[in-house]
């Protein structure tokens, strides 16, 4: 029986070619859509589960609040780990990584390398994390000085093999021993929220030692089998009590922490689940680039959207041929089918067709999956479509996307009455199926969201690239690693500052853009800082010609300046700091900084610098203080050069003459601004691919929709033209219907859409408005899209003879 369906199955989709070709490439477009998108999905969630104690393995986070300033970090204090393994059995292990140094010049033969996927670590790290060795062993990796574990990858890239056990890796610091390789570990999976090639012992780490009051280390721990997190979390106040209190004495004058709190101060710490930090934590600094749920969800309801609507087409394609079928069905039934057993046939020829274009979505999924790693910024392989997991899901996928795409017309064929059929009435017109009305209005709800969406959000990105931020971003060349020249650093600067094509300079070790240099202190009003006078900011040091190089604007005072002696202990603030400070001039007023035992450092206010955005545009604007100081890390140099290649091989030679061995490493300003908002870039340019393909597999489905009005109205058609109906008026009649559920659909997808768009705008701290005009062209777009798509069958029906419709009447 079986075999009889799928060959009478097969027989009516070559009898039907064209029908069958839009209805499989329809579904093969839309499960292609769905296979990358539930690759993209299924990978963003399987981030850290490689670790075999992952649902054990929490990251303490800090939250702090001083004088209006939030602070919402990925770190915490160094004695913490070990204080809560002290104190409470819960805490199975833990280990920090220290990573603020931004990289570590490495000795291959005779160059230097800058090698950025570093940090140091303490020797419980493999008592924590699973990570897996090439050679070596766990227990004694990094308990000694001048120890690190590397990667199989840089093993092989340092020495040419991962037998290096014993072998010894070099830095660019004279003074500093080389260190020891004790182990090579696997690569880290690319689905880990940390990625290192070398961890050094964290025994090496020049650091003020258990201070509770820095936040600088990301700090893990394992607990026990069974612990109750929320419960564990309020350990976090005794903690608070009887360690961070005694320390924030000697720094202000404070009697307790609920005084702190009454001034609208906190201190607070929580545990985040491991396998949350990569798609829940937007914190700083973080490991690695995190990435986030709410595009998860994003694009898990465009892929379900995309496959619905492939599903609403196969319903309207197979109804809309109902008038070539009922004849066989009425045919059938007379001699003798049963309901049931027409229901099968049709399901037969539904899933056929789904199981030819699931097979034409794998092979489409191949050929885009390069294109589409472009744009979402992934690595997926091609082995990844064909994991045993993923195909077993796929194909239980299709098996319901067969049944649903198919029960309904099966239903609707079967229904039909032997006499009727045979006499050519069949019931169930366009506009008296509210079932089909509702499908049509689901389309055009999902084509439209997904056209206002896209706008919103390439708007939201134009405002993000053109707003002004308080620094002129374009023509800034950053050199990174100037301070390994040392002594010739200020040589180097100074030779290209004298090139023609060179405005101005500055070292620049701090930058108005994410991934540069950061460094929070407290600050007071008064020299004895206490919950009332004192307040966060970030501190900056900077030099004479920072604020000209990066284009800032003061506005109140003056820069730093080499003719004023003071200006060693001179600062300058922004103008969110001075709000924070209350004075209406703050120029000439004092500022202090504590640095231990009660004692504070003043320093004067000499200028005002206009407020500029030294984060992302998701945050607000907050304190910041500059100060003088010489950190040569980076060096920044203002251009006017239109050969620019030229330019830099002029600087790089430069540096060459200086220190050969050394890596010429740089990028420009507006690069670096850029790469802050690639996730939302990547996010548009996806949404406005599959939003292209939602409306295609639309047009699908109006085609097919026409189809059927044309096939059930063709009499009344014939009949007005007789009667000396125009083109035009009947294109218009059979279009109105089309522009109403449009209409319906406008009305029904715009709050809808407002309010998604709403609560993603939510993440920006400055952000579009959202515009009626939006709405109104999505919906404009709609109606012109889908009378484009109904004219041909429209124009079609109304053009045909009337006489071949009305002649068996």
């Amino acid at each position: 029986m079986l075999k009889n369906y799928i060959k009478i199955a097969w027989r009516n989709l070559l009898m039907n070619k064209t029908f069958s070709v839009i209805n499989i490439v329809g579904l093969a477009i839309s499960l292609a859509s769905f296979i990358l998108i539930a690759l993209y999905v299924t990978d963003e969630l399987r981030y850290d589960q490689h670790h075999k104690k992952s649902d054990r393995i929490y990251r303490i986070n800090s939250d702090l609040t001083i004088g209006g300033t939030d602070l919402h970090l990925a770190t915490s204090s160094d004695p913490m780990g070990a204080t809560l393994k002290a104190e409470y059995p819960e805490v199975e292990a833990f280990v920090r990584f220290y990573n603020s140094s931004g990289g570590r010049l490495l000795k291959r033969g005779d160059q230097f390398i800058h090698e950025a996927k570093i940090a140091y670590a303490d020797s419980t790290l493999f008592d924590v994390f699973t990570i897996p060795l090439v050679a070596g062993e766990t227990a004694h990796g990094l308990n000694k000085p001048n120890t690190v574990v590397i990667s199989e990858s840089a093993a092989k890239r340092y020495f040419g093999t991962a037998d290096v056990i014993g072998k010894s890796i070099e830095t660019n610091n004279a003074k500093e021993a080389p260190y020891k390789i004790t182990a090579v570990f696997e690569d880290m999976p690319r689905t880990s929220h940390f990625q290192f090639d070398f961890i050094f012992s964290m025994h090496q780490v020049d650091y003020p030692w258990n201070s509770f009051l820095s936040h600088n280390f990301h700090t893990y721990v394992l607990l026990a089998d069974g612990a109750d997190v929320r419960s564990f979390d309020r350990n976090f106040e005794q903690i608070i009590q009887k360690h961070i209190l005694p320390q924030a004495r000697q720094l202000m004058d404070i009697n307790s922490m609920e005084d702190f709190q009454r001034s609208g101060n906190k201190i607070q710490y929580t545990l985040m689940p491991l396998k949350d930090i990569h798609l829940h934590s937007d914190r700083y600094p973080e490991l690695g680039v995190n990435g986030d749920v709410q595009y998860v969800r994003i694009f898990s309801c465009i892929a379900i959207f995309v496959l619905l609507l492939a599903c609403v087409n196969f319903m309207n394609l197979s109804t809309a041929r109902s008038a070539a079928r009922a004849k066989e069905v009425g045919v059938r039934k007379v001699l003798g089918s049963k309901k049931k057993w027409l229901i099968t046939q049709f399901l037969t020829e539904s899933m056929l067709m789904v199981w030819m274009a699931f097979l034409l979505a794998i092979g489409l999924s191949a050929l885009f999956l390069h294109y589409f790693n472009t744009i979402a910024g992934k690595e997926l392989a091609f082995a990844d479509l064909f994991s045993p997991a993923f195909l077993l899901l796929l194909l239980l996928f299709t098996l319901v996307v067969g049944g649903l795409a198919g029960i309904y017309p099966a239903l609707v064929l079967s229904r039909f009455k032997p006499i009727s059929v045979l006499k050519g009435k069949i019931d169930g017109g366009f506009r008296r199926s509210k079932f089909r009305s509702g499908l049509v209005v689901f389309q055009f709800l999902t084509s439209v969201a997904l056209a206002a969406g896209t706008m919103i959000i390439y708007q939201q990105l134009n405002f993000i690239q053109h707003k002004k931020i308080g620094f002129d971003k374009d023509h800034v060349l950053i050199v990174k690693g100037t301070q390994a020249l040392g002594a010739n650093a200020e040589s180097f600067r100074h030779s290209i500052s004298q090139l023609p094509d060179v405005q101005s300079s500055s070292f620049a070790r701090f930058l108005p853009v994410a991934n540069s240099d950061r460094n929070d202190n407290a600050f007071s009003k008064d020299p004895v800082m206490n919950e009332s006078n004192s307040f966060n900011a970030q501190r900056w040091d900077i030099d004479y010609d920072y604020i000209p190089t990066l284009g800032m604007e003061i506005s109140q005072g003056r820069n730093f300046s080499r003719q004023y002696g003071s200006d060693s202990t001179g600062m300058l603030i922004n103008e969110s700091a001075a709000k924070v400070l209350g004075y209406a001039n703050p120029v000439g007023q004092k500022i202090y900084m504590p640095y231990g035992d009660g004692e504070s450092m003043a320093y004067t206010v000499v200028g005002v610098v206009k407020n500029f955005h030294f984060e992302s545009l998701r945050q607000h604007v907050g304190p910041l203080v500059m100060r003088l100081g010489n950190n040569r890390s980076a060096a920044a140099f203002r251009v006017s050069s239109t050969d620019l290649k030229q330019f830099i091989g002029n600087v790089e030679q430069e540096w060459k003459a200086r220190s050969p061995a050394l890596p010429f490493s740089y990028h420009f300003l507006d690069e670096s601004f850029d790469a802050m908002y690639k996730v939302e870039q990547r996010v548009g340019k996806l949404a406005i691919s599959f939003s292209i393909l939602a409306v295609f597999i639309a047009c699908l489905g109006l085609f097919g929709l026409t189809t059927f009005i044309v096939e059930q109205r063709v009499k009344e058609i014939g009949i007005r033209k007789v009667l000396g109906a125009s083109i035009s008026g009947i294109l218009v009649m059979i279009s109105k219907d089309f522009v109403r559920l449009v209409l319906i659909a406008v009305v029904i997808g715009t709050p809808l859409t407002w309010w998604a768009m709403s609560k993603w705008l939510e993440d920006f701290a400055y952000r579009i408005d959202i515009k009626w005009w939006m709405f109104a062209l999505a919906g404009f777009l709609s109606i012109m899209v889908a009378l484009m798509t109904i004219s041909y069958q429209a124009i079609r029906a109304a053009k045909a003879n009337p006489v071949n419709s009305l002649r068996d009447e």
